[in-house]
């Protein structure tokens, strides 16, 4: 099975799991139910779980332990893209080529979507958890999934990016840095590392693992700017251009195009070179990493 084929099988299987655990369409609160199903059904790169997996793979094990927490990572992802669609944020009416979830459900159903998306993803933990009790490799990758996706991860960086967001004239590299490292790596770094720790990764390979994340994360932003200047509404599934047009501060703005395009596959490169000198092999996981330099979409 070449690259594709099997990447597509993956993305499939993990689908129909993620798919699984989720609440049915039932009860007086059925709506918000609706509004939760719609945002995570929507389609997507399933990127995250997917880490999660390979890493999981990449320290020996093959088991449905990391289930939960790969579900519960997408959950939280799309939470964090329908409170990012909202009007208070990014106000934007397409995601994956579809309508966002405030376009279709309102803005009150989808603030109260993506609340319950957050919750459920700790549900989804907790029911996993109550499997395996005192698993001291499960509670491990518990902390690290609260704290990467809390105030010290992704909300921590989306904050910063949202006070900045009408100073853009005034940020420096720093502050794009620090917002991509927590805002998109955070969660990329928690797929790693949680996928590590479930299988009894040692604290040096978590570490390393996280700085495998961090670059992926760095790499797949800077990527995400080079698309939005470069890529089409086919491709993207979603208005381009928007950087550009809100004069918003970008890696690619700051840095222009050749070194943000060297930088993606330097980035990439670092990260494979780090995967390549754990005791294990995943070579799928490398060409998963390498095939983001590559992505348009």
């Amino acid at each position: 099975m070449n690259f594709k084929d099997e990447l597509n099988q993956k993305v499939e299987d993990i689908e129909k799991m993620i798919f699984s655990k989720l609440p049915k369409e039932e009860g007086p609160q059925k709506t918000v139910i609706q509004a939760m199903r719609y945002s995570v059904m929507a389609g997507g790169k399933r990127l995250r779980p997917l880490l999660m997996q390979e890493s999981y793979r990449l320290f020996g094990k093959e088991d449905s332990k990391v289930y939960p927490f790969m579900a519960a990572l997408e959950y939280i992802h799309n939470y964090s893209l329908v409170h990012d669609d909202l009007p208070a944020m990014d106000n934007d009416e397409y995601r994956r080529g579809q309508k966002t979830t405030h376009v279709v459900y309102g803005e009150d159903l989808a603030i109260l979507a993506g609340d319950a998306l957050l919750n459920y993803a700790f549900e989804t933990i907790a029911e996993g958890m109550a499997e395996y009790p005192l698993d001291s490799d499960m509670i491990r990758a518990f902390r690290i999934f609260a704290k990467k996706a809390g105030i010290f991860g992704m909300v921590g960086g989306q904050s910063v990016d949202v006070i900045n967001e009408n100073n853009n004239s005034e940020m420096n590299m720093d502050d794009i840095l620090f917002i991509h490292e927590n805002k998109t790596a955070a969660l990329i770094e928690c797929a790693l590392m949680c996928g590590a720790a479930l299988a009894g990764a040692n604290d040096e390979q978590i570490s390393q693992m996280e700085k495998v994340g961090s670059n992926i994360g760095l790499a797949f932003q800077i990527q995400d700017d080079i698309l939005d200047a470069t890529g089409s509404f086919e491709e993207l599934g979603k208005p381009i251009g928007s950087d550009a047009k809100n004069q918003k501060a970008t890696y690619l703005s700051l840095q222009g195009m050749e070194k943000s395009v060297d930088d993606v596959k330097r980035l990439s490169k670092e990260a494979v070179d780090i995967l390549g000198r754990m005791p294990n092999r995943n070579e799928f996981l490398e060409e998963l990493v390498m095939s983001l330099v590559e992505r348009r979409s």
